[in-house]
């Protein structure tokens, strides 16, 4: 295919300055120019600028000059390379066949005594052989940059599509979870005001524990609904979700499995469910993380924080020597949804290597760690 593009305005003004100089030298190389090669040097240099929106046009309007005279040597050399650069091979080899056919020719009107034509062609096919292998080694590599270029961008959007499909899922999954909870929350509400409204002669006592239980519901539910305003809600069976809770549950497997698992408890006071179900979701992801990464490496869990904070959940983990056993294969997206989890509860996800600044607090040297800092509501 030839290249359809438009010259920059450097090109121009390059191929201009470098065409319009090597076809002045050729006119002042001859030992007395007449008017011939003067017009052929002038349709060379309009030939030689041609090539930049018709490569084949030019080259071989340059060609044919050259059988004229040897001043339009130089634009049909030039031809040659752009053609073999900028168009199909077969017609790089077409033009350059030409070339060396009006380089022969021009040896009747314009003989070189000092070389002799066999030299003459030698030297002509040699020049022309250079020419077509450079100009196809350039588009070969151009094609190659082109190819490496479009692929990286495929390579990204596709990775874009990944993540976008991770998140999406992962807030399927929490409307999913959040709608079931808020069900069970508000119809656990809506008992007790129903008490109330039909048994208005109630002890005040009992009165005052349904109204305080409706009160606490209310307040858990608004919550709860704060992280599932703006999340779709797609049919399916959500499942009972674990939470903080079921964290020994979540120990006990991963210790059966053989990973060792070293925890840290802190934490002050009750977590609520919905709070809970993130830092779990937390930890377990950060084990199964360990338990790819850095397989047969102790783990360390670690919890802390209390009511009207936040709860800050950290799992680490060594990282594993050079020449260790390679890293179970994963999609590389858990971290995405997990991150999506995060923020809408409110709080951070920070995961990497240790840096300097951790060691100097205290930090093991090679550890990665994965943090989570979410609001703890009073």
């Amino acid at each position: 295919m030839i290249l359809r593009r438009a010259p920059r305005p450097v090109e121009i003004a390059g191929m201009a300055a470098g065409a319009g100089l090597l076809t002045a030298l050729s006119l002042w190389s001859r030992p007395s120019p007449g008017l011939l090669e003067t017009a052929v040097a002038v349709l060379a240099f309009a030939a030689a600028m041609a090539q930049l929106w018709r490569p084949v046009t030019g080259a071989v309007a340059a060609t044919v000059l050259a059988v004229l005279s040897p001043v339009a040597t130089t634009a049909a050399t030039i031809g040659a390379l752009q053609v073999a650069w900028r168009t199909r091979f077969r017609t790089a080899v077409a033009v350059a066949a030409a070339g060396i056919a009006a380089h022969l020719l021009q040896w009747v009107w314009h003989p070189v005594p000092a070389l002799g034509f066999r030299w003459w062609a030698l030297l002509v096919v040699v020049a022309y052989g250079a020419l077509l292998g450079w100009g196809a080694l350039a588009k070969s590599r151009q094609e190659l940059v082109v190819s490496l270029r479009e692929r990286a961008r495929r390579a990204e959007a596709e990775q874009g599509r990944r993540v976008a499909e991770a998140r999406a899922a992962e807030r399927r999954g929490l409307a999913r979870e959040m709608h079931d909870v808020l069900a069970n929350r508000l119809s656990l509400v809506a008992t007790h005001a129903g008490a109330l409204e039909f048994r208005p002669d109630a002890p005040p006592e009992r009165i005052a524990l349904a109204a305080g239980v409706v009160r606490d519901g209310v307040h858990q539910a608004l919550e709860e609904l704060r992280q599932v305003i703006g999340l779709l809600r797609e049919d399916g069976d959500a499942g009972v979700q674990p939470t903080l809770d079921d964290l020994e549950s979540l120990l006990a497997d991963a210790r059966a499995a053989g990973q060792v698992v070293e925890v840290e408890d802190a934490r002050e006071g009750t977590v609520p469910p919905s709070l809970g179900r993130t830092a779990f979701r937390v930890v377990q992801e950060g084990l199964t993380n360990a338990r790819k990464h850095a397989a047969g490496l102790p783990a360390r869990v670690a919890l802390r924080g209390g009511p009207g904070g936040e709860l800050v959940v950290e799992v680490a983990n060594p990282v594993p020597a050079e020449g260790a056993a390679p890293a179970v294969p994963g999609s590389g997206l858990g971290l995405v949804g997990l991150t999506e989890r995060v923020r809408l509860a409110g709080g951070t996800l920070d995961h990497g290597i240790l840096d300097r600044g951790d060691l100097d607090r205290g930090g093991a040297d090679g550890r990665f760690r994965l943090t989570a800092r979410i609001p703890w509501p009073t």
